[in-house]
């Protein structure tokens, strides 16, 4: 099994990344594993911690319509360049926690996808030198109040909302460049999306190029790589669960948010 780096919070409050044992127990490490944190002898029991998003990014940059079949699904030909955006990194939430369906929205869709963690500050990255850019790899789901992006005609609000990003369970290492992507609802074993990481249209090197010549990318930063098709509605109560290969599952349940929390 990879080596399964994770961000937790111990019940004393305190922040650590750690290693990931098959039992569950956590050995914590002394900084971020990309800013070469080593082990140490301190390990948290299961009983002990809390798990969280597996990084904490300065920001999160998303692609839109990085699957042919998706861009047809949203009626549009595929992009001719790398076409993203921004969510805030208050989007960013852990596997078994509450995606809040916000009151302004009708539609909130999910959107299975892989996510990229960068592993140093880069920019101008040149194509061959992205993929050793790349830290690691994760599951999101990029959540959007699709009625909310068709009316507002620009998607920060649409892709913006307090819980939109959940991210995890832990960061992997490798991936195989055909590894499955699969969404799934309510436990219901067929998938509603399913594709292969590797008909993306711009592959995660050729993203990690693209976007560093826009913005510097910073140590914990992670890309959303986009979205296969099957896009599609989310409702109160719902539980959905990204499955990637090689890297395992993220669930989180829909809820509506306590008036005033």
């Amino acid at each position: 099994m990879a080596q399964r780096y994770v961000r937790v919070q111990s019940h004393l409050g305190q922040l650590h990344y750690g290693l990931l044992h098959p039992d569950r127990r956590v050995q914590v490490l002394d900084a971020p594993p990309w800013l070469q944190g080593q082990p140490t002898e301190a390990e948290l029991l299961p009983t002990q911690y809390t798990i969280l998003a597996p990084c904490a990014p300065s920001k999160v940059v998303a692609v839109g319509k990085n699957y042919a079949d998706h861009a047809a699904e949203m009626g549009t030909p595929p992009p001719p360049e790398p076409l993203i955006f921004l969510k805030p990194s208050t989007t960013v939430t852990s596997v078994g926690a509450t995606i809040y369906y916000p009151s302004q929205s009708q539609q909130v869709d999910y959107e299975g996808e892989l996510a990229l963690i960068i592993g140093e500050r880069c920019a101008q990255v040149p194509l061959e030198e992205a993929q050793s850019k790349i830290w690691g790899y994760t599951i999101a789901n990029d959540v959007t109040a699709r009625d909310l992006q068709k009316h507002d005609g620009q998607w920060t609000r649409a892709k913006g909302f307090d819980s939109f990003c959940p991210l995890g369970p832990w960061i992997v290492r490798e991936i195989s460049s055909a590894a499955r992507l699969q969404t799934f609802l309510n436990n219901n074993p067929d998938p509603v999306q399913s594709a292969s990481i590797e008909t993306m249209i711009f592959n995660p090197g050729q993203l990690v190029t693209y976007i560093s010549h826009i913005m510097t990318l910073l140590p914990g930063d992670v890309i959303l790589t986009g979205t296969p098709a099957g896009v599609g509605p989310l409702s109160l109560g719902d539980q959905v669960r990204v499955e990637i290969e090689g890297i395992g599952a993220l669930e989180n349940l829909v809820a509506a948010r306590a008036e005033g929390a």
